[in-house]
């Protein structure tokens, strides 16, 4: 049996295992979609949104990336907060990084890595803004404090998207937050980057 092959009878597996729990799980779940998070999140493998926060399928909305970047012109990431927003009235945006990110270590490299350089771009202007407080620091110290001010950065980003905008114009509930996960214990932290207003926004 090849590797694809088995992921197909974990499946079984793992749909016999919830059913044992919750025989009306799946029959629940298929009714409808109605969660109040939308995850921003690192496309790393080790960074499941609905594991970290111990919450199960249907409860969070999840977009994922290379260094969990927001993008004004990632048609994409943006189609995804749109539809969040406006059709599922999700209350609450996460922005989350992690400690320890490959795309965050890549763009304080000079290396030539090809077509991601070109993602990569926005982190380097991520630690060109903050170049003053990043020369104090080195080795994971230096990482890791790039990946905190890339989330901040981020957070930033989606609130100024005119989709934000629009909502808060409107008086929609809608709070957008900056948070960080360690990988080597499991444990998120919040990096008191906290908006729910255009006026919180500029005072940021």
């Amino acid at each position: 049996m090849s590797n694809i092959d088995n992921l197909f009878k974990q499946n079984q597996k793992w749909a016999a295992s919830i059913l044992e729990e919750d025989p009306e799980f799946f029959t629940k779940l298929s009714k409808q979609q109605a969660p109040e998070y939308l995850w921003i999140g690192c496309s790393d493998s080790r960074v499941p949104a609905n594991q970290i926060v111990n919450l199960p399928p249907g409860e969070v909305f999840v977009h994922r990336n290379i260094a969990n970047v927001v993008v004004h012109t990632d048609l994409n990431c943006l189609s995804v907060i749109q539809y969040a927003i406006e059709v599922l009235r999700i209350k609450h945006i996460v922005v989350c990084g992690h400690y320890g990110c490959g795309g965050v270590e890549a763009a304080l490299k000079s290396d030539d890595l090809g077509l991601i350089d070109n993602w990569l771009k926005h982190i380097e202007d991520v630690s060109r803004f903050h170049q003053a407080e990043l020369e104090q620091l080195s080795g994971k110290n230096k990482i890791n404090r790039l990946c905190e001010l890339n989330v901040i950065e981020q957070v930033k980003n989606v609130c100024k998207t005119s989709i934000v905008k629009k909502a808060w114009s409107e008086n929609q509930e809608l709070f957008v937050h900056g948070w960080i996960y360690d990988i080597s214990n499991g444990i998120l932290k919040d990096l008191d980057t906290n908006i729910c207003s255009e006026d919180e926004l500029i005072s940021s």
